[in-house]
């Protein structure tokens, strides 16, 4: 066996990555075609980092828990504006673990690096400056902003202290999405003419009706700290736990979901975004007082770029999907198309003859006896064989190991750069890009209108 053999074998048996279809012909003749991804070495040197959580909800405890299966990561605090996160934070990872309802008591503290930022969407931009004036490298969850006006003084504050941030859109950080894009810039499916994504939906969780704890109160929540600069109102728990529902605080199912879609998609194809976006919905079946649309569907027009062909992107959520939900993307091309969802995805190739071959159903048959024989004639000496050859479909699947978590990707990538003054994947520029169509979309449902936006500028178009 030879040694290049033997290390595919062992690449193959540290990633327990699936092959199937037509694609085992090919990995049993030609070994070195076959590119098999490893999760990055994490700890890139004995230097501890020590982060807090600032926000810790569904996203922050699960964030955290993520963070802390990186080596060389401890926990030094948390922020909540609930007591009952904080009492469960302790209960997690000890009874001496600093607490807060003040995020900027965890920032003035010397002892902790960096902060992973899971608060609702209207914080965002806010914490994030102060964290990075206050020497804290940043994770903040998507979308990086609430409104597209925000988005140029994160960019600027970043530069100015060169404190490490990172968007956290973590499926860009896939292993599965790596292999997709090395195999999109490959020209295995051509060049590409659309994408269509769908994060649908068919749960109360999924619709955003969380758990309301039964002792929330105005003693057990901060609730003026929460409003912050969105407009003031009698404390209501339901808009502190189900915040997402509401455009004073949240970006609606644009800013949660189209956002992870369009970054993986940003990613894979190394896109700044579209030109044109427009998008329509409605309120169909989670009528809870909510104001932001459980169906939505957006359009948006990407031009032409070195990088890629010009191409059209479909997305669309629907809250009341009978179907029982579906989460996937399409990146179609003109000789195939790779679908992925669930750390998983299916390349197929289906290449068209250079001249699709005489048959039955075409309109020569029509002509007069004479005109067909003369186009027969015609066509069979413009066209050899090998012009009117009709490719086989092919097929190639792949899939992350079992147990494999992007977000512990993504935090390694960002405590990398911590430790090495490096780069992250999805930096705050990338976090804009990503963001301002998703938020131009809400916007386009507004207004009723196509919104045209610069992706280089990363600003609307008036």
């Amino acid at each position: 066996m030879s040694s290049n053999r033997r290390r595919f074998l062992r690449q193959l048996g540290g990633t327990a990555a699936l092959f199937t279809g037509g694609t085992m012909g090919a990995f049993s003749m030609d070994e070195e075609k076959i590119h098999v991804l490893q999760p990055e070495k994490r700890h890139m040197s004995n230097d501890t980092i020590r982060v807090a959580g600032i926000g810790m909800g569904i996203m922050g405890f699960g964030d955290m828990r993520a963070a802390l299966k990186v080596p060389g990561v401890e926990i030094a605090g948390v922020c909540d504006l609930y007591q009952g996160h904080l009492d469960r934070a302790k209960e997690l990872y000890g009874k001496d673990l600093f607490t807060t309802r003040d995020f900027r008591e965890i920032l003035q503290r010397k002892d902790i690096d960096a902060v992973i930022i899971a608060t609702p969407d209207h914080w965002h931009d806010h914490i994030s400056i102060a964290a990075m004036k206050a020497g804290k490298h940043v994770y903040c969850e998507k979308p990086m902003v609430q409104h597209l006006d925000e988005g140029h003084a994160v960019i600027r504050t970043q530069k100015e202290t060169g404190k490490v941030m990172i968007v956290g859109s973590q499926g860009v950080s896939s292993i599965t999405l790596a292999e997709a894009k090395r195999r999109i810039k490959n020209g295995d499916i051509g060049e590409i003419n659309l994408v269509e994504a769908i994060n649908d939906r068919f749960s109360s969780n999924g619709a955003w009706q969380y758990a309301i704890p039964l002792d929330a109160s105005p003693e057990t929540v901060d609730w003026e700290q929460f409003l912050g600069d969105a407009p003031k109102r009698p404390f209501d728990p339901t808009r502190f736990f189900r915040w997402r529902n509401y455009r004073d605080y949240g970006t609606g199912v644009a800013g949660d979901l189209f956002i992870h879609l369009i970054s993986a998609v940003h990613h894979a194809l190394d896109s700044n975004g579209p030109t044109r976006i427009f998008s329509s919905g409605q309120l169909s079946y989670w009528k809870d007082g909510r104001d932001v649309p459980d169906v939505l569907a957006a359009v948006m027009d990407y031009p032409k770029t070195d990088q890629h062909a010009a191409f059209q992107m479909q997305l669309r959520v629907n809250f009341a999907d009978g179907s029982g939900g579906s989460n996937r993307t399409r990146i179609v091309g003109s000789e195939g198309v790779i679908e992925w969802g669930n750390n998983k995805f299916t390349l197929k190739k289906q290449k068209l003859p250079q001249a699709e071959p005489l048959g039955t159903y075409d309109a020569h048959i029509n002509f007069s006896e004479e005109q067909k024989n003369a186009y027969i004639k015609w066509y069979n000496e413009k066209y050899s064989e090998n012009d009117r050859k009709v490719f086989p479909a092919e097929e190639f699947k792949y899939a992350a190991p079992v147990g494999y978590d992007q977000r512990v990707d993504h935090f390694a990538n960002f405590f990398q750069a911590i430790r090495t003054n490096g780069t992250v994947v999805e930096d705050p520029t990338f976090g804009l890009r990503a963001a301002g169509p998703a938020l131009a979309s809400n916007l386009s449902y507004e207004k009723k209108k196509i919104v045209n936006w610069d992706p280089i500028a990363m600003k609307l178009i008036k």
